[in-house]
C-alpha cells in the first residue's frame, strides 16, 4: 500500500492490479509537494502575523528541557512535542473512521491543514492571552515559526506511526506520553485542552505547586 491509495485497483475479474512504478512515484511526489507547500504557506502566514522566525536568543536547539524558560515553544522539540505526535495519532484515526475510502496521503494532507490551522490560531493574540490567563504558561508569548513548523512535522510523525503500527501499540504510546509529561512537567495534551476550554483551579494549583 502506498500513501496515495487505500486499495489497489482491480480488473473486471476482481484481480488486484499493481500500479506501475512511474504512477506510484508521481502520486507520492504529488503528496510530498503538497506537504511542503502547506508547510511553506503556514510559515508565510505566521511570519505575516509577526511571529519570530526562530528564538529571539538567536539559537536553534534540537531540544529544550525547561518548560518555564523563554526557550519553551521556540525550538525544534520540547516537552510539548509528544502532544503533537498524539495529534497525529488522533487525526489518523478520525480520518480512517470518517474517510475510509480516501487515500492515506490525502488524509495526511487534510490532517496537516487542521494542524496548521491550529498553529495559526494558537499564535493569535486571543489564544496567547488565554494561555497566559488560564494555564500554567504564564510567560507564554507564542511560538517561533520554527517551532510551529516542527509541531506540524511531529504531527506527521505521529500520523505515520498510527498508519504503520498496531492500534494497541499506538494507544500505549499515547498513554505513555500523557503519563510521562504529567509526571515530569505536570501538563499534557489532556490537561492542556481542559485548561484552555474550561479551566479548573484545582488543576492549576497542582500544576503551579512545583
Amino acid at each position: 500500500m502506498d500513501l496515495t491509495s487505500t486499495h489497489l485497483p482491480r480488473s473486471k475479474a476482481g484481480i488486484p492490479l499493481k500500479l506501475s512504478q512511474p504512477a506510484e512515484t508521481n502520486r507520492l511526489l504529488t503528496v510530498v509537494l503538497a506537504v511542503l507547500a502547506l508547510l511553506a504557506l503556514t510559515a508565510a502566514v505566521l511570519l505575516a502575523m509577526g511571529r519570530v522566525p526562530i528564538c529571539t536568543c538567536g539559537e536553534v536547539k534540537l531540544w529544550t528541557n525547561d518548560v518555564t524558560s523563554s526557550d519553551n515553544s521556540q525550538h525544534i522539540a520540547d516537552w510539548y512535542t509528544p502532544s503533537h505526535i498524539i495529534h497525529g495519532f488522533l487525526f489518523y484515526w478520525f480520518a480512517w473512521l470518517i474517510l475510509p475510502k480516501m487515500a492515506v496521503g490525502w488524509r495526511l494532507i487534510l490532517s496537516i491543514i487542521v494542524e496548521a490551522s491550529w498553529e495559526i490560531v494558537e499564535n493569535s493574540p486571543m489564544i496567547i492571552d488565554r494561555y497566559r490567563e488560564a494555564t500554567i504558561a504564564l510567560g507564554y508569548t507564542g511560538d517561533s515559526v520554527l517551532n510551529s513548523i516542527f509541531d506540524i512535522v511531529w504531527m506527521i510523525v505521529g500520523f505515520a506511526l498510527a498508519w504503520r503500527l498496531p492500534v494497541w501499540l499506538t494507544v500505549a504510546i499515547a498513554l505513555f506520553f500523557e503519563v510521562l509529561t504529567a509526571v515530569l512537567i505536570r501538563d499534557n495534551l489532556t490537561l492542556n485542552v481542559i485548561m484552555l476550554i474550561w479551566p479548573v483551579e484545582t488543576i492549576k494549583a497542582w500544576q503551579t505547586a512545583v
